[in-house]
């Protein structure tokens, strides 16, 4: 299949032929060009954005041929999954060679423990400010693409307090330690 051909119903994104591995970051994909380098100087802060929000584990299932039905079992072509929610965006901010921060809680469990690993090291998003919450469970999306749509479900529990913002001209938090 090439990148102009796209079967009827499937989502370009994640092409059905293709299987997807759960759980293992990707290698950072971002261009090793900083577009601001001619601009920047000694003073400006370490970060060119710095994000704050949820960050979700998306578990994109692909190549269905319908809407799952109530009371039957559907199976997909395809799945994948990623860090999501405010992820999105940092990971495509630092695939545009920005030098992007995140700020955000993650679950002490598994799904924290891989979107932590996908962003840091599979994106190179520093997460310095970002903590690990003990207890807290991560928020999960489960999305099904099929007829050029997609249909989403969530789950997750109330979020934990949120953590002041970094002191002085942007610099790194001294608590960005992934325990609580």
């Amino acid at each position: 299949m090439t990148a102009s051909h796209t079967p009827a119903g499937e989502d370009p994104q994640y092409p059905q032929d293709r299987e997807y591995i759960v759980g293992a970051p990707h290698a950072p994909v971002g261009p090793q060009v900083d577009p601001l380098a001619a601009i920047r100087s000694a003073d400006d802060p370490p970060w060119d954005v710095y994000l704050t929000g949820t960050v979700f584990l998306d578990i994109i299932f692909t190549g269905l041929d319908s809407a799952p039905v109530r009371g039957t079992e559907s199976w997909a072509r395809g799945m994948g999954s990623s860090p999501g929610g405010v992820a999105n965006m940092a990971t495509a901010l630092a695939r545009l060679g920005l030098r992007t921060c995140l700020a955000a809680a993650f679950g002490d469990d598994h799904y924290g423990e891989y979107c932590w690993d996908a962003l840091e090291q599979g994106e190179g998003i520093d997460l310095s400010p970002s903590r690990t919450v003990a207890g807290w469970h991560s928020p999960v999306t489960v999305s099904m693409a099929y007829e050029g749509e997609r249909t989403m479900v969530s789950h997750g529990h109330e979020p934990p307090p949120e953590e002041p913002a970094p002191d002085g001209r942007w610099g790194p938090s001294p608590s960005g330690t992934r325990t609580s």
